[in-house]
């Protein structure tokens, strides 16, 4: 069976991050690359370090696997089912994109499997978030849709925070409310801020590349749509093993990244409800030292 010094579990910025500070280091890694990260579907990123003039999700994904690639790195379409304990470390079964399976040993794991959107069923969703006019962080990019017609699309208090967030970027924020408006516990809070509220269905909506049309008596057009519906954790190969984690399912580390399991490490936003990519590549960074570091302790 295989062994690695490390093997980092996801293929986005801290994975990438993470493989590139190990492979620099002189160890043996292996990435599982196991789909489309979120940082994919960023059209155009102005707050990421270094690129004043912004850079698409999918550019800087090719860039950073480019990089670990250089540095010997090893990446594979593959996903992984479980983890068990070895006498010394760990062993990850995993399954590549033909449906085969195969063991691989390591002393540490790096879990970088992020998060997933919950996304609404609207017809030509994809193409409005590549041009744009759809959106999933404001503390990404509220700053590009500054004076815009912004709508916000939430089922809970979630879409009311952002709401109230992106208020300091346009006086025209309409929360649009799917389910019942008791669900709903800060209506007063918002409309003393300028916040418009509209209870609709999801029916009511339609998104394209040039915005969003909101159907009905009252209907009006918005220049994008923020979606406030929440994310599902990818932390379930931790989870159900046994790591510590917070009731939204995002893992709980110590200072060097590590979780309640020993050798186990998180980094980016499987950790903390913070999405960024710069907070994922400085956990990333934080959390290969410290393998680094533990590793050359082990080999005297």
């Amino acid at each position: 069976m295989e062994r690695f010094d490390t093997i980092i579990v996801g293929a986005g910025p801290a994975g990438l991050t993470a493989a590139t500070y190990l492979g620099r280091f002189r160890r043996k890694v292996l990435v599982l690359d196991g789909g489309r990260p979120r940082a994919a579907w960023i059209p155009q990123s102005h707050n990421t370090p270094g690129f004043p003039s912004g850079i698409g999700g999918p550019a800087l994904l090719r860039n950073m696997a480019e990089q670990a690639s250089l540095y010997g790195a090893q990446r594979r379409a593959a996903v992984a089912q479980t983890l068990a304990r070895t006498a010394d470390g760990f062993e990850l079964r995993i399954t590549d994109a033909e449906g085969g399976e195969t063991g691989v040993l390591t002393p540490f794991v790096l879990l970088a499997t992020g998060v997933v959107d919950r996304l609404p069923a609207l017809d030509n969703l994809e193409a409005a978030i590549t041009a744009g006019r759809v959106r999933m962080c404001p503390i990404c990019d509220a700053y590009e849709a500054i004076d815009q017609r912004i709508a916000v699309l939430g089922d809970g208090d979630l879409g009311a925070r952002e709401a109230a967030f992106l208020r300091t970027y346009s006086s025209d924020i309409t929360l649009l409310h799917l389910g019942a408006p008791s669900s709903l516990g800060e209506s007063a809070a918002l409309v003393a801020r300028g916040v418009a509220i509209r209870s609709i269905a999801l029916s009511q909506l339609s998104v394209n590349t040039d915005g969003l049309e909101l159907a009905g008596p009252d209907g009006r057009a918005f220049d994008c749509l923020y979606l406030a519906l929440g994310c599902e954790m990818q932390s379930r190969l931790a989870v159900r093993w046994g790591a510590a984690h917070d009731d939204e399912g995002n893992l709980i580390v110590d200072a060097h990244q590590q979780t309640s399991i020993h050798g186990l490490y998180a980094a980016g936003d499987v950790v903390r409800g913070l999405n960024q990519i710069a907070v994922a590549a400085a956990e990333a960074a934080i959390a290969a030292t410290d393998i680094h570091r533990r590793l050359r302790a082990e080999s005297g």
